[in-house]
């Protein structure tokens, strides 16, 4: 955006952006740029809030009559990150304590996954399994944290292990949609990877994987970068 700013104002237009990241607005230099201390992927700030989101848009158009370019003006209001603490959602009582744990928790979250479906029409899930299969996901899961099964015993690929943690991931944080009372940033993403018996499976499966010199890229890419 910064870039073609400079192209569009070559051409006679007047433009004016807002920046998330200061440094990259620092040194791409564009003609006119707010920037606003808000988390990376809310750039009018507070969800759901109009006028907090029209106070944005207003301070950012006020800067199309400025032509000591370039301006680089700070939003006087901060939002701090939260993405770091989980969300709190409450996890379902043990069912069957015949399961492994990942295994009962999976199942009782299934009631939230189904309302949320049917709230929002749509779910990420699907890569390699649906709902129903998801149990059987674990359950390879498993062989590799408990009896040190290789990807080729599972007959798995990198790519088809790192699909398995986004669907278990896309499940568990649909569900948490129906049930955390804070869903701001990364908030259920941090949620499943360390309050969740599935998220700690799959970190436990992740360092296995690096133990045993497994594909790097599955190692890697099981678990997003941000919850390393």
């Amino acid at each position: 955006m910064s870039v073609l700013s400079h192209i569009f104002e070559a051409a006679g237009l007047v433009t004016v952006g807002i920046s998330i990241v200061r440094g990259q607005a620092e040194t791409a230099r564009p003609p006119r740029m707010l920037h606003c201390e808000f988390p990376l992927g809310r750039p009018l700030g507070k969800p759901d809030d109009a006028e907090f989101q029209r106070r944005v848009l207003t301070a950012m158009l006020e800067l199309t009559s400025r032509d000591d370019v370039p301006v680089l003006v700070d939003f006087p209001e901060v939002i701090e990150e939260e993405g770091d603490a989980p969300a709190a959602c409450p996890l379902p009582p043990r069912i069957d304590s015949d399961l492994h744990p990942a295994l009962d928790e999976l199942n009782g979250l299934r009631g939230a996954y189904d309302r949320n479906v049917s709230a929002v029409g749509r779910t990420l899930l699907g890569r390699v399994a649906g709902p129903d299969e998801l149990g059987g996901l674990i359950e390879q899961l498993i062989r590799i944290d408990e009896e040190n099964a290789t990807l080729a015993d599972l007959g798995w690929d990198a790519m088809h292990a790192i699909s398995v943690g986004q669907d278990l991931r896309a499940y568990y944080e649909e569900a948490g949609m129906q049930l955390a009372t804070n869903t701001g940033a990364r908030q259920l993403l941090t949620w499943f990877y360390e309050s969740t018996q599935t998220g700690n499976l799959l970190r436990r499966v992740r360092d296995k994987l690096k133990e045993t010199g497994e594909d790097q890229m599955a190692s890697t890419y099981l678990i997003p970068g941000t919850q390393s």
